[in-house]
């Protein structure tokens, strides 16, 4: 018997077994995959992210592998430029964009390490109820025969398609549709630093210098270009570099060799995830997911694996029961999120609205003002800073921002 089964070993799944482990318990963490193994996924970790990586001691072992450090990012939204740095934050002066496969395989190696016993190519199929409550799960391991393994608590941490949520039953809300579709690739010859720029014609090109001298290449369009992305791939990667920023697509022609195959995302849906039940709880994509425009994925996922493990020790520990534990998780997991959901599916639209507009014109006239908000987007400065009423009128105010072009509501 088991404290806690989590069921997938990646951004979400190995933090919350390793930060168990440390504190004692006995916990086994399933994955149908072996490590290391590449998954689709944005590379982009912003400080907040960074900053628990350096918590749990697994930072040096993604610098040390040669992840280029970032010091410098170039946003633009439809000619609004935001150029510079977030502040530095306990030593955290850098971002780094690291490859799947060496992110995901240090933190499988991080729980394993704090005690978690990680069983790779298990697939989890179904899981045990009694009484109500989940009590395991039943799977197999490399195709083998079936086996069931309980614990008090199952986790899923199984990604958007998750197993878990499936069989529990739980329910999606605050649901909101994606419009876009993602592809990316990996190439040599190119030194651009980090770019994050949206076009007029809401089509997005982002740039991540990654591992082994190769730069990450994405691009986002509506859903509506997706049948001519599928038809010619090349093209049409290359045409909306040429539609965001001309002279990169000339550079990418030019000197850009493309050394893997292009990889589709199609984005699921913007949602939360019903977090807990009787003996589970959900982490990561299983439980909430948004576009991944403003990177936060990852972030979000070793925050809330964080605070999952947090409120999982409560319960095994007999500090408070584990069903109040567990649903203070999720109380918390969508009040702390919320800013962050709002604001990304906002701008994953790929067109400003007037607050906005109005905002970031003003943040990109000042070098104090973008570095601020470059520290919200990291997660290092709270967006009061800015966007509270009294964030607000200072802005305008030191920017000179005419009071016929101020806008302060943002919905409107």
């Amino acid at each position: 018997m088991y404290d806690v089964i989590v069921v997938g070993a990646r951004c979400a799944g190995s933090p919350t077994a390793m930060l168990l482990a440390r504190q004692g318990h006995r916990v086994l963490v399933l994955d149908r995959a072996s490590f290391p193994s590449d998954t689709v996924s944005t590379h982009y970790l912003h400080q907040t992210a960074l900053l628990k990586l350096q918590d749990w001691d697994l930072l040096d072992a993604i610098i040390d592998a040669g992840t280029p450090a970032i010091r410098k990012m170039h946003f633009s939204f439809q000619g609004i430029e935001l150029n510079g740095f977030a502040e530095p934050v306990n030593g955290i002066d850098a971002v780094y964009c690291p490859r799947r496969t060496l992110l995901d395989d240090t933190l499988v190696t991080g729980a394993r390490k704090a005690g978690a016993e990680v069983v790779e190519n298990f697939s989890v199929s179904d899981l045990i109820f009694e009484d109500g409550r989940v009590v395991g799960v039943r799977g197999s391991e490399n195709k083998g025969p079936k086996r069931e393994l309980r614990a008090k608590v199952v986790v899923g941490a199984d990604g958007f398609h998750s197993t878990v949520a499936r069989r529990v039953g739980a329910q999606n809300y605050n649901v909101r549709p994606s419009a876009n579709f993602i592809y990316y690739s990996y190439y040599r010859g190119l030194d651009w630093g980090l770019h994050h720029k949206t076009g007029f014609n809401r089509r997005w090109i982002g740039t991540w210098p990654t591992n082994d001298d190769l730069t990450m290449l994405a691009v986002i369009c509506n859903r509506s270009h997706l049948k001519e992305f599928r038809q010619d791939p090349e093209k049409q990667f290359l045409a909306t570099f040429d539609d965001v920023v001309p002279e990169m697509g000339e550079e990418l022609r030019e000197k850009g060799e493309r050394v893997e195959p292009f990889r589709p995302m199609r984005n699921p849906d913007n949602y939360y995830r019903t977090a807990h039940g009787p003996g589970w709880a959900l982490v990561g994509d299983a439980g909430y997911h948004k576009d991944p425009f403003t990177g936060w994925g990852m972030a979000d996922a070793f925050l809330h694996a964080e605070m999952l493990a947090d409120r999982l020790h409560e319960g095994l520990s007999g500090e408070r029961p584990m069903d109040e534990a567990l649903a203070d998780y999720a109380t918390a997991r969508d009040e702390e999120s919320e800013a962050v959901y709002d604001f990304t599916c906002t701008l994953a639209e790929l067109d400003l609205p007037p607050f906005f507009r109005a905002t970031l014109g003003a943040i990109g006239q000042s070098r104090k003002w973008t570095d601020a908000m470059l520290g919200i987007i990291a997660g290092t400065v709270h967006g009061d800073e800015i966007f509270s009423p009294e964030g607000l009128q200072r802005l305008y105010d030191e920017t000179g921002v005419p009071e016929e072009e101020r806008v302060y509501d943002p919905t409107a």
